[in-house]
C-alpha cells in the first residue's frame, strides 16, 4: 500500500478515535457540545427554540463510541497497523461497509439531518450542514480510498 492511502486511513482512524472519545465524554456526563449533537424540533417561532428530537441514553452513547472505535480498528487494520491479524478481504469489506455507513449518514433521512434535510432553522441543522455532513462525506471518501488500495 502506498503512503497516500495509509496517511488518509490513519487520519480517518484518528478522527474516529477522537469522536469515540467525545461520545465517552458525553456518556460520562460531559456537556460540551452535547446540545448540538442531536437534531432539534423547531419551536413555535421557527428560530430553533424547540426541543431535542430525542435524548440519548448513556448506553446508546457508549454503543456509538464502541462502533466508532471498531471503525477506527477496521481502518487501522486496513492500512496494516495490525500486521496480518485477519485476511485482507475482511478489512476491505469492513472498510467498504464503513464507507456506505458514512455515505448514508451524509445523505441523511430527508427531514432532520444530512444533505437533503428539511429542518434547517436549528443550531444542529447549521452544524450538520457546516461540519457533520461534510465530515461524513470525507470519512466515506477516505474509506473508499483505503478499501481500493488494499
Amino acid at each position: 500500500m502506498s503512503r497516500i492511502p495509509e496517511t488518509i486511513g490513519l487520519v480517518a482512524a484518528g478522527v474516529l478515535l477522537a469522536l469515540a472519545g467525545l461520545h465517552v465524554y458525553w456518556a460520562a456526563g460531559g456537556r460540551w457540545g452535547a446540545s448540538a449533537a442531536v437534531p432539534w424540533r423547531e419551536g413555535t417561532t421557527g428560530a430553533g427554540d424547540g426541543r431535542p428530537l430525542f435524548r440519548p441514553k448513556k448506553a446508546a452513547t457508549l454503543l456509538v463510541a464502541l462502533l466508532l472505535l471498531l471503525g477506527a480498528a477496521i481502518l487501522s487494520g486496513s492500512i496494516g497497523l495490525f500486521g496480518r491479524l485477519a485476511p485482507g478481504w475482511l478489512f476491505r469489506g469492513g472498510t467498504g461497509v464503513l464507507a456506505l455507513v458514512f455515505l448514508a449518514r451524509a445523505i441523511g433521512d430527508f427531514r432532520w439531518f444530512g444533505l437533503f434535510k428539511r429542518q434547517a432553522a436549528t443550531r444542529f441543522a447549521a452544524l450538520d450542514s457546516a461540519l457533520y455532513t461534510p465530515l461524513c462525506l470525507g470519512l466515506a471518501a477516505a474509506c473508499v480510498v483505503v478499501a481500493l488500495a488494499i
